[in-house]
This record gives structure tokens, sequence and C-alpha cells, in this order.
């Protein structure tokens, strides 16, 4: 059985459409991606999967149970960071989750249990501080722990990354990565590399639909082809070159690249190079990436 399910959700706003028959799947202890520019409708979605939004059609899924609005039984199996979270600042990491263990019923000493193990795991075991003075990533650890407090079967972030530095970014998907051992997670973002990085499945949300879903290797196997780029000897070839495959981009006095999907293979230029006897330095076949297959799917 999947962790969630969304079937043919659609949502407006008035007259604006912000959702399209969005299916959607992800299965049990997946790092799932949601892919998409700002804007798309990853949060509306995420806000839809918690009941805080009623759909115009469609139905959702939660480990079995149908997700209803306004009803929050199904939040029971859902931890969820927003993408900007909110604490009371004036306490400190471990009397703050204290405080969200007592107001969901746990029990004292499972709560306090449960607080050492989550500040292990973000990083803020030695943080004795106010959460006042934190920074943006201590924070986003901090709404991570929390999300995990009462053990959920579904993790869900909205952009955890977004305004993070480098430095940061890691931090929380190393998070993410270790968390998989506890639940399933679902995450929104538009920064393709951690994607990438952590997703073995993800989906391309544009403009209120799903372009496309499943693993990279499931991707790669439905895309156009890899492009390939190549260094001549003789700047005269390039022109020659071009004028023959004109999808070609010139790279420099003596480069040419084809970007992925171009009609051209790297067979078809090869064999009318040695026909032509164009000599060449290099010729490099591209690999495909995440950020060439989401430009492929949108058409751009």
């Amino acid at each position: 059985m999947d962790m969630l399910e969304i079937s043919h959700i659609s949502k407006s706003f008035g007259d604006r459409e912000v959702l399209r028959d969005v299916n959607l799947t992800v299965p049990k202890h997946a790092i799932y991606g949601f892919v998409g520019q700002n804007g798309a409708g990853k949060t509306t979605t995420m806000k839809l999967i918690l009941g805080l939004l009623p759909a115009n059609q469609g139905e959702i899924w939660v480990n079995g149970e149908k997700v209803s609005f306004g009803q929050n039984r199904t939040n029971q199996y859902i931890g969820y960071l927003p993408d900007v979270p909110e604490f009371y600042t004036f306490m400190t990491p471990a009397e703050y989750l204290d405080f969200c263990g007592a107001i969901t019923g746990m029990e004292p000493h499972d709560c306090r249990k449960r607080t050492k193990e989550l500040l292990s795991l973000v990083g803020l075991s030695q943080e004795k501080h106010r959460i006042k003075g934190f920074s943006r990533g201590m924070k986003q650890r901090l709404g991570i722990a929390q999300a995990l407090l009462n053990r959920p079967k579904l993790l869900i972030c909205d952009e955890p990354t977004s305004a993070l530095d480098p430095v940061g970014r890691k931090e929380i998907l190393d998070i993410l990565t270790a968390a998989r051992e506890q639940t399933t997670v679902l995450f929104s973002t538009h920064i393709l590399s951690d994607v990438e990085r952590i997703c073995e499945k993800f989906a391309f949300l544009h403009e209120g639909k799903i372009l496309c879903q499943g693993s990279m290797e499931e991707m790669k196997k439905n895309c156009k082809g890899a492009g390939f780029q190549m260094e001549l000897e003789h700047k005269k070839d390039v022109k020659k070159l071009l004028q023959r495959f004109p999808e070609g981009i010139q790279q420099g006095k003596y480069g040419v690249a084809y970007q992925q999907g171009t009609k051209c293979q790297i067979e078809e230029v090869l064999l009318w190079m040695l026909r032509e006897q164009i000599s060449f330095h290099s010729i490099e076949k591209c690999s495909i990436t995440l950020e060439s297959l989401f430009l492929e799917v949108v058409g751009k």
C-alpha cells in the first residue's frame, strides 16, 4: 500500500485554476521530491493533503484513510514543516519540543526520550540558547524535529532548503535522508540538485499539472536522449558542421554542443564527419540531468 495517494485532484480559487487533475502516489519509506517552479501549486497541494483546503474534485488518501476538509483524523499520520516555521522564541529547543509533546498528549517520559533523540538527529542536542537567536537553518532543523516528534508515518516539508546557504542545505538534506528510516518523506522544492541528491522518486508539477513522475532511471528511458559536445581541430570545420547540423551551439572557437532532445544523433554526426574527413580533438556524450529533464518536459 502507498503511504500517499492523490487521485484526480483539481483546485480553483475563483476563476483561477491552480491544480488540474493531479494524480500522485508516494510509496512507504520513500523520499519523494515534489518539483515545480514557484507558483506551480506545490503548497496548495500540501494544504489539501493536510485537509486545510477543500478540493473542487478528486480524493486524497493518507495511510489508507481518506482525507476530508476540516477533519484532521488523517493528520495523526502526518508531520508538517511549512516553508517558514514559527516558534515561541523565548523557549529553548528542548522546552519547545516538551511543550509540543504536552499539547499533543504524549507521555512525559516518552516526550523527553523522543526530544533527546530528535535534537541529536538534527544536530541541536548541545544547543541551550533560546530560539530567538537561531539562524534560519537552525530553525529549519528544529522544525523537522518538531514535525517528527509524534513519529508520523508521512513527513511533509514545504521548500525546506529554499532560503538556506549551501552548508545549511546539506544539513537539511542529510537529516531528511536519516529520517527516511522512521517515516516517508515528501518535500517540495524548485532546487533540482536537492532532488537529484536524495530522492529515488519525484514528480514534475507545472502550471497545476503533473507532467511526469517516477524514478530517474524511468525518466531517462522516456526522454529523447542525452546531448553531446565536441571540440574540432580546425575553426573552418565548425561552420561546416553547423551548416549541416544547425541545432548545434558553438562554444568558443572550436567547440560545438548539441543539447538533450536534439533531432540529430551522435552516430549520425560522427558518420558525416568521417565522410567529410573532419578531424576532432574530443567528442563527449553529456549525462542526463534532472534540470535537462525538467526543461524537456515543460518544453523549454
